[in-house]
């Protein structure tokens, strides 16, 4: 009800959050959000000694300053495919996506290549301990463009968590209850979930702006 309400607040009508709940409930509409629940399972993981940069600092005034990255899995047409995102933490931007078929480094790879600013700017690349990160093409590429390499303790996914908690959104909004028939159609409503997501999805740690509008909005500021 918060975000509809600022959304509303938006159009000219001021509406209290408790009617808003009312009217959803009285049409039946339920929100598919529920509260992340932190499960910790054993899986393969790097074990290179690399420090926690961010160490849950997730607020920046920089573009680019600390980029975040996992992956999730989607079920496509009976069998798991991948998702690998990458976000900007100054504004919560997905710069970069991928889907793949197989949860590796060419799919990580595969979604820096969308990043339209230089890679040099990014600072910093802050993952978990996932092997996909940890591999001769990524380190090739962080050596590359200068880019630090931050990494969550082991089993500690609290260390991640703005990642986290944007895969349960991603999933959530993106994915629940949808049948994706073939990896082409995956392809294309990712790309344009991405577009939605960056320029008409509000986010309440923005002041209830998109990550376009916030990104645009600090540059106009920063230049006056």
């Amino acid at each position: 009800t918060r975000k509809i309400k600022h959304e509303l607040k938006k159009d000219g009508y001021q509406v209290s959050r408790r009617r808003i709940s009312r009217i959803m409930q009285k049409y039946g509409l339920v929100s598919n959000y529920t509260v992340k629940q932190y499960k910790v399972y054993p899986s393969k993981c790097n074990e290179e000694k690399a420090d926690n940069i961010v160490n849950r600092q997730f607020n920046t005034d920089k573009i680019l300053e600390i980029v975040i990255s996992d992956l999730t899995y989607i079920n496509v047409n009976g069998k798991w495919n991948y998702v690998c995102i990458l976000l900007d933490l100054y504004n919560r931007e997905i710069i970069g996506y991928a889907a793949g078929k197989n949860k590796d480094a060419n799919l990580v790879y595969k979604a820096f290549t969308k990043i339209e600013r230089p890679l040099e700017e990014i600072k910093i690349l802050h993952t978990d301990r996932g092997n996909e990160f940890k591999n001769k093409i990524i380190d090739d590429l962080l050596t590359t463009f200068n880019i630090n390499r931050s990494l969550s303790k082991k089993g500690c996914p609290y260390d991640n968590a703005v990642a986290e908690a944007t895969f349960k959104v991603t999933k959530t909004e993106f994915a629940f209850n949808r049948i994706f028939q073939s990896f082409e159609e995956l392809e294309y409503l990712l790309f344009d979930y991405v577009n939605w997501y960056n320029n008409h999805r509000i986010h309440g740690a923005l002041n209830y702006l998109t990550p376009v509008e916030y990104r645009i909005l600090m540059s106009d500021k920063k230049v006056s």
